[in-house]
Protein backbone atom coordinates (compact mmCIF):
# COMPACT_ATOMS: atom_id res chain seq x y z
CA UNK A 1 0.00 0.00 0.00
CA UNK A 2 1.78 3.24 -0.61
CA UNK A 3 2.12 5.74 1.49
CA UNK A 4 -0.31 8.98 1.64
CA UNK A 5 1.33 12.85 2.05
CA UNK A 6 0.34 12.97 5.33
CA UNK A 7 -0.95 10.26 8.56
CA UNK A 8 -4.80 9.87 9.16
CA UNK A 9 -3.81 9.96 12.89
CA UNK A 10 -1.40 12.70 12.79
CA UNK A 11 -1.82 14.94 10.06
CA UNK A 12 2.26 14.99 9.69
CA UNK A 13 4.55 13.59 6.89
CA UNK A 14 4.04 10.06 6.67
CA UNK A 15 7.53 7.98 6.86
CA UNK A 16 8.32 4.27 5.46
CA UNK A 17 7.76 2.79 8.97
CA UNK A 18 4.56 4.45 9.92
CA UNK A 19 1.81 2.23 10.62
CA UNK A 20 -0.33 4.04 8.55
CA UNK A 21 1.33 2.96 5.72
CA UNK A 22 -0.33 -0.35 6.04
CA UNK A 23 -3.65 -1.68 4.92
CA UNK A 24 -5.15 -1.55 8.34
CA UNK A 25 -8.26 -0.18 9.73
CA UNK A 26 -8.32 3.01 10.93
CA UNK A 27 -9.83 1.70 14.84
CA UNK A 28 -6.55 -0.10 14.44
CA UNK A 29 -4.59 2.51 13.59
CA UNK A 30 -6.25 4.73 16.55
CA UNK A 31 -5.52 1.89 18.59
CA UNK A 32 -1.99 1.81 18.04
CA UNK A 33 -1.75 5.15 18.67
CA UNK A 34 -3.38 4.65 21.87
CA UNK A 35 -1.03 1.87 23.14
CA UNK A 36 2.20 4.02 22.35
CA UNK A 37 3.03 2.20 18.79
CA UNK A 38 4.58 5.30 17.01
CA UNK A 39 6.50 3.62 14.55
CA UNK A 40 7.41 0.31 13.32
CA UNK A 41 10.45 -1.80 14.93
CA UNK A 42 12.86 -2.91 11.61
CA UNK A 43 11.08 -6.61 11.78
CA UNK A 44 7.84 -5.32 11.73
CA UNK A 45 8.48 -3.02 8.87
CA UNK A 46 9.68 -5.46 7.02
CA UNK A 47 7.34 -8.33 7.70
CA UNK A 48 4.03 -6.54 7.93
CA UNK A 49 3.04 -5.88 4.32
CA UNK A 50 3.78 -9.43 2.73
CA UNK A 51 2.09 -10.76 6.16
CA UNK A 52 -0.93 -8.52 5.46
CA UNK A 53 -0.89 -9.81 1.87
CA UNK A 54 -1.40 -13.59 3.19
CA UNK A 55 2.19 -14.24 2.28
CA UNK A 56 3.77 -16.86 4.30
CA UNK A 57 6.82 -15.87 6.36
CA UNK A 58 10.13 -17.08 8.10
CA UNK A 59 11.01 -13.96 10.18
CA UNK A 60 14.44 -13.62 12.02
CA UNK A 61 13.34 -11.76 14.87
CA UNK A 62 14.42 -11.95 19.01
CA UNK A 63 12.47 -11.37 22.12
CA UNK A 64 12.12 -7.16 22.34
CA UNK A 65 11.80 -6.79 18.44
CA UNK A 66 8.61 -6.47 18.27
CA UNK A 67 7.44 -9.10 16.77
CA UNK A 68 4.08 -10.07 18.52
CA UNK A 69 3.02 -6.82 16.78
CA UNK A 70 4.23 -8.63 13.37
CA UNK A 71 2.22 -11.51 13.63
CA UNK A 72 -0.46 -10.23 16.04
CA UNK A 73 -2.14 -7.79 13.48
CA UNK A 74 -1.79 -9.99 10.41
CA UNK A 75 -3.89 -12.50 12.36
CA UNK A 76 -6.10 -9.87 13.52
CA UNK A 77 -6.91 -8.23 10.64
CA UNK A 78 -8.44 -11.34 8.89
CA UNK A 79 -10.40 -12.15 12.11
CA UNK A 80 -13.83 -12.91 11.61
CA UNK A 81 -15.81 -11.97 15.59
CA UNK A 82 -18.72 -13.26 14.99
CA UNK A 83 -17.88 -16.35 13.93
CA UNK A 84 -17.17 -18.29 16.99
CA UNK A 85 -14.43 -20.79 15.69
CA UNK A 86 -11.07 -21.01 16.60
CA UNK A 87 -8.91 -18.88 13.54
CA UNK A 88 -5.61 -18.48 14.97
CA UNK A 89 -2.98 -20.52 16.64
CA UNK A 90 0.08 -19.07 18.26
CA UNK A 91 2.56 -22.06 19.48
CA UNK A 92 5.25 -20.53 22.25
CA UNK A 93 7.99 -22.87 23.63
CA UNK A 94 7.01 -21.77 27.03
CA UNK A 95 4.23 -21.15 29.31
CA UNK A 96 5.86 -17.14 30.08
CA UNK A 97 6.12 -16.50 26.76
CA UNK A 98 2.12 -17.53 25.93
CA UNK A 99 1.24 -15.31 28.71
CA UNK A 100 3.18 -12.47 27.49
CA UNK A 101 1.48 -13.06 23.41
CA UNK A 102 -1.58 -13.12 24.89
CA UNK A 103 -1.76 -10.20 26.82
CA UNK A 104 -0.08 -8.22 24.07
CA UNK A 105 -2.71 -9.88 21.55
CA UNK A 106 -5.34 -8.46 23.90
CA UNK A 107 -3.54 -5.37 23.86
CA UNK A 108 -3.91 -5.06 20.08
CA UNK A 109 -7.47 -6.63 19.60
CA UNK A 110 -9.42 -3.73 21.96
CA UNK A 111 -9.67 -2.01 18.77
CA UNK A 112 -12.21 -4.58 17.14
CA UNK A 113 -15.17 -6.29 18.64
CA UNK A 114 -15.13 -8.69 21.44
CA UNK A 115 -12.34 -11.18 20.38
CA UNK A 116 -11.55 -14.00 22.64
CA UNK A 117 -7.93 -15.25 23.39
CA UNK A 118 -7.17 -18.01 25.13
CA UNK A 119 -4.28 -19.72 26.60
CA UNK A 120 -3.06 -23.15 26.70
CA UNK A 121 -0.44 -24.27 28.77
CA UNK A 122 0.43 -27.12 31.16
CA UNK A 123 0.68 -26.67 34.34
CA UNK A 124 -2.77 -25.52 34.57
CA UNK A 125 -5.52 -27.96 35.09
CA UNK A 126 -7.27 -28.60 31.60
CA UNK A 127 -10.94 -28.69 33.01
CA UNK A 128 -11.07 -25.12 32.82
CA UNK A 129 -9.22 -24.74 29.77
CA UNK A 130 -11.96 -27.00 28.16
CA UNK A 131 -14.22 -24.95 29.38
CA UNK A 132 -12.84 -21.25 27.98
CA UNK A 133 -12.86 -23.40 24.50
CA UNK A 134 -16.35 -24.71 25.04
CA UNK A 135 -17.33 -20.60 25.54
CA UNK A 136 -16.24 -19.99 22.07
CA UNK A 137 -12.38 -18.75 21.24
CA UNK A 138 -10.96 -16.92 18.26
CA UNK A 139 -7.10 -17.53 19.44
CA UNK A 140 -4.95 -19.91 20.97
CA UNK A 141 -1.92 -19.52 22.28
CA UNK A 142 -0.04 -22.33 23.62
CA UNK A 143 2.36 -24.59 24.11
CA UNK A 144 2.51 -27.78 21.71
CA UNK A 145 2.33 -30.54 24.18
CA UNK A 146 -1.25 -28.40 25.87
CA UNK A 147 -2.32 -27.84 22.57
CA UNK A 148 -1.80 -31.81 21.43
CA UNK A 149 -3.29 -32.89 24.70
CA UNK A 150 -6.76 -30.72 23.73
CA UNK A 151 -6.66 -32.49 19.70
CA UNK A 152 -6.72 -35.90 21.23
CA UNK A 153 -9.07 -35.15 23.43
CA UNK A 154 -10.93 -33.23 21.03
CA UNK A 155 -11.61 -30.05 23.39
CA UNK A 156 -9.91 -28.37 20.11
CA UNK A 157 -10.82 -28.61 16.83
CA UNK A 158 -8.65 -26.37 14.04
CA UNK A 159 -10.79 -26.61 10.99
CA UNK A 160 -11.56 -22.99 11.07
CA UNK A 161 -7.97 -22.20 11.22
CA UNK A 162 -6.94 -19.34 8.38
CA UNK A 163 -3.28 -18.35 10.61
CA UNK A 164 -0.43 -20.02 12.36
CA UNK A 165 1.89 -18.79 13.90
CA UNK A 166 5.69 -20.44 15.51
CA UNK A 167 7.15 -17.89 17.84
CA UNK A 168 10.29 -18.49 18.84
CA UNK A 169 10.51 -21.56 16.67
CA UNK A 170 14.28 -22.05 17.66
CA UNK A 171 13.57 -22.45 20.83
CA UNK A 172 10.70 -25.03 20.52
CA UNK A 173 12.79 -27.21 18.57
CA UNK A 174 15.84 -26.57 20.76
CA UNK A 175 13.51 -27.84 23.50
CA UNK A 176 12.48 -31.21 21.33
CA UNK A 177 9.28 -30.30 20.27
CA UNK A 178 9.57 -30.71 16.04
CA UNK A 179 7.44 -33.96 16.28
CA UNK A 180 4.70 -32.18 18.68
CA UNK A 181 4.96 -29.41 16.23
CA UNK A 182 4.63 -31.81 13.45
CA UNK A 183 1.58 -33.33 15.15
CA UNK A 184 -0.22 -30.17 15.73
CA UNK A 185 0.23 -28.45 11.65
CA UNK A 186 -1.08 -31.94 10.79
CA UNK A 187 -4.45 -30.92 12.13
CA UNK A 188 -4.46 -27.52 10.50
CA UNK A 189 -6.00 -27.04 7.41
CA UNK A 190 -3.96 -26.87 4.29
CA UNK A 191 -4.54 -23.29 2.95
CA UNK A 192 -3.57 -21.30 6.07
CA UNK A 193 -0.88 -18.79 6.32
CA UNK A 194 1.83 -19.59 8.58
CA UNK A 195 4.52 -16.95 10.33
CA UNK A 196 7.27 -18.49 11.99
CA UNK A 197 9.62 -16.30 13.64
CA UNK A 198 13.02 -17.69 15.18
CA UNK A 199 16.08 -15.66 16.78
CA UNK A 200 18.38 -18.24 14.86
CA UNK A 201 18.28 -20.68 11.64
CA UNK A 202 18.75 -24.43 12.70
CA UNK A 203 18.52 -26.81 10.46
CA UNK A 204 15.17 -28.19 12.22
CA UNK A 205 13.86 -24.78 10.59
CA UNK A 206 14.26 -26.20 7.31
CA UNK A 207 12.46 -28.61 7.86
CA UNK A 208 9.37 -27.35 9.41
CA UNK A 209 9.25 -24.99 5.86
CA UNK A 210 9.41 -27.47 3.39
CA UNK A 211 6.96 -29.78 5.12
CA UNK A 212 4.21 -26.99 6.25
CA UNK A 213 5.15 -23.43 4.10
CA UNK A 214 3.91 -22.53 0.96
CA UNK A 215 6.44 -20.55 -0.85
CA UNK A 216 7.66 -19.06 2.57
CA UNK A 217 9.60 -15.46 2.15
CA UNK A 218 12.72 -15.29 4.46
CA UNK A 219 12.44 -11.96 6.74
CA UNK A 220 15.97 -11.09 8.01
CA UNK A 221 16.59 -7.65 9.27
CA UNK A 222 19.82 -6.46 9.00
CA UNK A 223 20.10 -5.60 12.41
CA UNK A 224 22.71 -4.36 14.45
CA UNK A 225 24.19 -8.35 14.83
CA UNK A 226 27.82 -8.20 16.11
CA UNK A 227 30.71 -9.72 14.33
CA UNK A 228 31.89 -12.87 15.59
CA UNK A 229 34.46 -12.41 18.32
CA UNK A 230 37.01 -14.86 18.66
CA UNK A 231 40.05 -15.11 20.12
CA UNK A 232 42.41 -17.72 18.79
CA UNK A 233 45.76 -18.33 20.62
CA UNK A 234 48.84 -20.67 19.86
CA UNK A 235 50.82 -22.98 21.81
CA UNK A 236 53.75 -24.93 21.34
CA UNK A 237 53.95 -27.86 22.52
CA UNK A 238 55.86 -31.22 22.67
CA UNK A 239 54.55 -35.27 21.95
CA UNK A 240 55.23 -35.09 25.62
CA UNK A 241 53.01 -33.08 26.92
CA UNK A 242 50.49 -32.84 24.49
CA UNK A 243 47.68 -34.31 26.25
CA UNK A 244 48.59 -32.57 29.70
CA UNK A 245 48.37 -29.01 28.44
CA UNK A 246 44.72 -29.61 27.63
CA UNK A 247 44.01 -29.44 31.24
CA UNK A 248 46.10 -26.80 32.04
CA UNK A 249 43.85 -24.71 29.61
CA UNK A 250 41.02 -25.82 30.71
CA UNK A 251 42.16 -24.80 34.32
CA UNK A 252 43.61 -21.35 33.99
CA UNK A 253 40.29 -20.07 30.94
CA UNK A 254 37.38 -22.21 32.50
CA UNK A 255 35.07 -22.49 30.29
CA UNK A 256 31.57 -23.77 30.55
CA UNK A 257 31.72 -25.64 27.44
CA UNK A 258 34.65 -26.98 25.36
CA UNK A 259 34.76 -28.78 22.65
CA UNK A 260 38.24 -30.62 21.70
CA UNK A 261 39.31 -31.93 18.57
CA UNK A 262 41.95 -34.88 17.49
CA UNK A 263 43.02 -36.00 14.63
CA UNK A 264 42.63 -39.99 15.63
CA UNK A 265 39.53 -42.03 17.97
CA UNK A 266 42.62 -43.34 20.01
CA UNK A 267 43.95 -39.99 20.68
CA UNK A 268 39.95 -39.01 21.63
CA UNK A 269 40.54 -41.87 24.27
CA UNK A 270 43.18 -41.63 25.60
CA UNK A 271 42.47 -37.54 26.30
CA UNK A 272 39.07 -38.46 27.50
CA UNK A 273 40.81 -40.97 29.95
CA UNK A 274 43.10 -38.23 30.88
CA UNK A 275 40.64 -35.73 31.65
CA UNK A 276 38.56 -37.61 33.69
CA UNK A 277 41.24 -38.90 36.11
CA UNK A 278 41.74 -35.06 36.85
CA UNK A 279 38.21 -34.62 37.44
CA UNK A 280 36.81 -33.34 34.48
CA UNK A 281 33.19 -33.80 33.12
CA UNK A 282 34.78 -35.34 29.30
CA UNK A 283 32.77 -37.53 27.34
CA UNK A 284 34.36 -38.92 23.76
CA UNK A 285 32.35 -38.59 20.36
CA UNK A 286 34.27 -40.95 17.49
CA UNK A 287 32.67 -42.61 14.54
CA UNK A 288 32.72 -46.29 15.74
CA UNK A 289 29.67 -45.50 18.82
CA UNK A 290 26.56 -47.29 18.91
CA UNK A 291 23.71 -44.97 18.38
CA UNK A 292 22.60 -44.99 21.37
CA UNK A 293 25.84 -44.00 22.57
CA UNK A 294 26.08 -40.99 20.50
CA UNK A 295 22.43 -40.14 21.68
CA UNK A 296 23.92 -39.97 25.57
CA UNK A 297 27.08 -38.27 24.63
CA UNK A 298 25.44 -35.55 22.55
CA UNK A 299 22.41 -35.46 25.00
CA UNK A 300 24.76 -34.48 27.68
CA UNK A 301 26.66 -32.33 25.84
CA UNK A 302 23.94 -30.38 24.62
CA UNK A 303 22.56 -29.99 28.29
CA UNK A 304 25.34 -28.42 29.53
CA UNK A 305 26.04 -31.61 31.78
CA UNK A 306 29.09 -32.12 30.01
CA UNK A 307 32.08 -29.97 30.50
CA UNK A 308 34.21 -30.95 27.48
CA UNK A 309 33.78 -33.71 24.69
CA UNK A 310 36.34 -34.61 22.96
CA UNK A 311 35.74 -35.71 19.27
CA UNK A 312 37.40 -36.29 15.73
CA UNK A 313 35.97 -34.50 12.93
CA UNK A 314 33.82 -36.79 11.31
CA UNK A 315 32.06 -37.83 14.26
CA UNK A 316 31.10 -34.03 14.53
CA UNK A 317 29.84 -33.33 11.51
CA UNK A 318 26.03 -32.19 11.92
CA UNK A 319 26.87 -30.81 15.74
CA UNK A 320 25.26 -27.66 16.44
CA UNK A 321 26.02 -26.89 20.34
CA UNK A 322 24.98 -23.28 21.30
CA UNK A 323 26.87 -21.23 23.77
CA UNK A 324 30.32 -22.85 23.26
CA UNK A 325 32.79 -20.57 24.91
CA UNK A 326 35.78 -22.66 23.75
CA UNK A 327 37.31 -24.84 20.99
CA UNK A 328 40.65 -27.02 21.65
CA UNK A 329 42.49 -28.12 18.58
CA UNK A 330 44.40 -30.92 20.20
CA UNK A 331 45.78 -31.57 16.89
CA UNK A 332 46.52 -29.50 14.29
CA UNK A 333 44.06 -30.71 11.30
CA UNK A 334 46.54 -30.50 8.06
CA UNK A 335 43.41 -28.92 6.01
CA UNK A 336 42.89 -25.02 6.71
CA UNK A 337 39.24 -25.01 5.99
CA UNK A 338 38.75 -27.53 8.56
CA UNK A 339 40.65 -25.52 10.87
CA UNK A 340 38.41 -23.10 10.37
CA UNK A 341 35.47 -24.82 10.33
CA UNK A 342 36.47 -26.04 13.92
CA UNK A 343 36.87 -22.37 15.62
CA UNK A 344 33.98 -21.18 14.05
CA UNK A 345 32.13 -23.57 16.36
CA UNK A 346 32.46 -20.93 18.70
CA UNK A 347 31.81 -17.03 19.08
CA UNK A 348 28.71 -17.83 17.59
CA UNK A 349 25.85 -14.57 17.72
CA UNK A 350 28.19 -12.15 18.74
CA UNK A 351 29.19 -14.21 21.67
CA UNK A 352 32.89 -14.13 22.47
CA UNK A 353 34.88 -17.21 21.93
CA UNK A 354 38.23 -19.04 22.53
CA UNK A 355 39.81 -20.95 19.90
CA UNK A 356 43.11 -22.71 21.29
CA UNK A 357 46.04 -24.81 19.25
CA UNK A 358 47.91 -26.91 20.19
CA UNK A 359 51.04 -27.43 17.75
CA UNK A 360 54.55 -29.26 17.86
CA UNK A 361 57.09 -28.38 15.52
CA UNK A 362 56.16 -31.06 13.03
CA UNK A 363 52.84 -29.33 12.44
CA UNK A 364 54.40 -26.21 11.59
CA UNK A 365 53.67 -26.73 8.18
CA UNK A 366 49.70 -26.68 8.77
CA UNK A 367 49.90 -23.71 10.56
CA UNK A 368 51.80 -21.72 7.80
CA UNK A 369 48.78 -23.21 5.59
CA UNK A 370 46.41 -21.83 8.47
CA UNK A 371 48.41 -18.54 8.16
CA UNK A 372 47.70 -18.55 4.54
CA UNK A 373 44.17 -19.32 4.02
CA UNK A 374 42.79 -16.37 7.18
CA UNK A 375 45.38 -14.34 5.80
CA UNK A 376 46.55 -13.69 9.11
CA UNK A 377 49.77 -14.76 11.61
CA UNK A 378 49.27 -16.79 14.08
CA UNK A 379 49.40 -15.55 17.50
CA UNK A 380 51.85 -17.71 20.17
CA UNK A 381 51.37 -17.67 24.04
CA UNK A 382 53.68 -19.39 26.19
CA UNK A 383 52.76 -22.67 28.30
CA UNK A 384 54.17 -20.99 31.27
CA UNK A 385 51.23 -18.08 31.39
CA UNK A 386 48.81 -21.61 32.01
CA UNK A 387 47.94 -20.58 35.84
CA UNK A 388 44.98 -22.43 37.44
CA UNK A 389 42.58 -19.92 37.99
CA UNK A 390 40.60 -21.54 41.28
CA UNK A 391 41.64 -24.75 42.79
CA UNK A 392 38.09 -25.87 42.98
CA UNK A 393 37.28 -28.40 40.10
CA UNK A 394 35.39 -27.09 37.10
CA UNK A 395 32.26 -28.74 37.46
CA UNK A 396 29.54 -28.24 34.08
CA UNK A 397 26.63 -26.02 35.21
CA UNK A 398 23.76 -29.14 35.13
CA UNK A 399 23.55 -32.56 35.33
CA UNK A 400 21.91 -35.26 33.43
CA UNK A 401 19.03 -37.31 33.89
CA UNK A 402 18.41 -40.18 32.06
CA UNK A 403 14.44 -41.60 31.83
CA UNK A 404 13.99 -45.08 30.32
CA UNK A 405 11.39 -44.38 28.16
CA UNK A 406 11.59 -42.36 25.08
CA UNK A 407 9.71 -42.24 21.93
CA UNK A 408 8.61 -45.59 21.75
CA UNK A 409 6.48 -45.38 25.26
CA UNK A 410 5.37 -41.54 23.13
CA UNK A 411 7.24 -39.90 25.77
CA UNK A 412 7.55 -36.23 24.52
CA UNK A 413 9.48 -33.20 25.96
CA UNK A 414 6.55 -31.47 27.43
CA UNK A 415 5.30 -34.44 29.60
CA UNK A 416 8.65 -34.17 31.52
CA UNK A 417 8.63 -30.51 31.65
CA UNK A 418 5.08 -31.03 33.34
CA UNK A 419 6.15 -33.45 35.84
CA UNK A 420 9.03 -31.26 37.33
CA UNK A 421 7.50 -28.25 37.32
CA UNK A 422 4.31 -30.01 38.77
CA UNK A 423 3.79 -29.85 42.74
CA UNK A 424 2.84 -33.22 42.61
CA UNK A 425 5.43 -35.46 44.63
CA UNK A 426 8.02 -33.04 45.39
CA UNK A 427 8.73 -29.49 45.03
CA UNK A 428 8.00 -27.79 41.52
CA UNK A 429 10.80 -26.25 39.82
CA UNK A 430 11.26 -23.72 37.73
CA UNK A 431 12.14 -23.43 34.07
CA UNK A 432 15.69 -21.91 34.73
CA UNK A 433 16.23 -25.14 36.96
CA UNK A 434 15.72 -26.97 34.05
CA UNK A 435 18.13 -27.41 30.47
CA UNK A 436 17.40 -29.26 27.24
CA UNK A 437 15.13 -32.02 27.28
CA UNK A 438 15.98 -34.74 24.05
CA UNK A 439 13.71 -37.42 23.73
CA UNK A 440 15.31 -40.46 21.76
CA UNK A 441 13.39 -43.64 21.23
CA UNK A 442 14.55 -45.78 23.90
CA UNK A 443 15.61 -42.75 26.27
CA UNK A 444 14.63 -39.38 27.26
CA UNK A 445 17.81 -37.04 28.92
CA UNK A 446 16.86 -33.85 30.48
CA UNK A 447 19.77 -31.28 32.06
CA UNK A 448 18.76 -30.37 35.49
CA UNK A 449 20.88 -27.93 37.99
CA UNK A 450 23.43 -29.68 39.37
CA UNK A 451 22.16 -28.96 42.85
CA UNK A 452 18.99 -30.42 42.05
CA UNK A 453 19.70 -33.45 40.24
CA UNK A 454 19.15 -35.93 42.97
CA UNK A 455 15.99 -34.31 44.40
CA UNK A 456 14.69 -34.23 40.88
CA UNK A 457 15.67 -37.92 40.21
CA UNK A 458 13.89 -39.37 43.16
CA UNK A 459 10.62 -36.55 42.42
CA UNK A 460 10.61 -38.53 38.94
CA UNK A 461 11.14 -41.69 40.26
CA UNK A 462 8.34 -41.49 42.34
CA UNK A 463 6.04 -39.88 40.31
CA UNK A 464 4.55 -40.08 37.58
CA UNK A 465 5.61 -39.32 33.66
CA UNK A 466 2.80 -39.28 30.92
CA UNK A 467 0.35 -40.71 33.62
CA UNK A 468 3.05 -43.94 34.13
CA UNK A 469 5.51 -44.38 36.37
CA UNK A 470 9.05 -44.06 35.32
CA UNK A 471 12.84 -45.50 36.14
CA UNK A 472 14.77 -42.53 36.47
CA UNK A 473 18.59 -42.29 36.92
CA UNK A 474 21.56 -39.50 37.11
CA UNK A 475 24.34 -40.08 34.80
Amino acid sequence: MTASPTSACTGTATSANDFSTLALSPATLANLQQLGYTAMTPIQAASLPAALQGKDLIAQAKTGSGKTAAFALPLLAKLNPRWFAVQALVLCPTRELADQVTTEIRRLARAEENIKVVTLCGGIALRGQRASLEHGAHIVVGTPGRIMDHLERGYLTLEGLNTLVLDEADRMLDMGFFDDIATVVKQTPAARQTLLFSATYPEGIERLAKQFMREPQQIKVAAPVAESKIEERFYQVERSNRLQTVGKLLNHFRPVSTLAFCNTKQQCKDLVTLLQEQGFHALALYGELEQRERDQVLAQFANRSCSVLVATDVASRGLDIKELEAVINVDITPDPEVHVHRIGRTGRAGESGLALSLASMNEMGAVGKIEQYQNAPSVWFKLEELTPASNAPLLPPMACLQILGGRKEKIRPGDVLGALTSTEGGPAYTREQIGKIQVTEFCTFVGVARDIAEQACNKLNTGKVKGKSVKVRVL
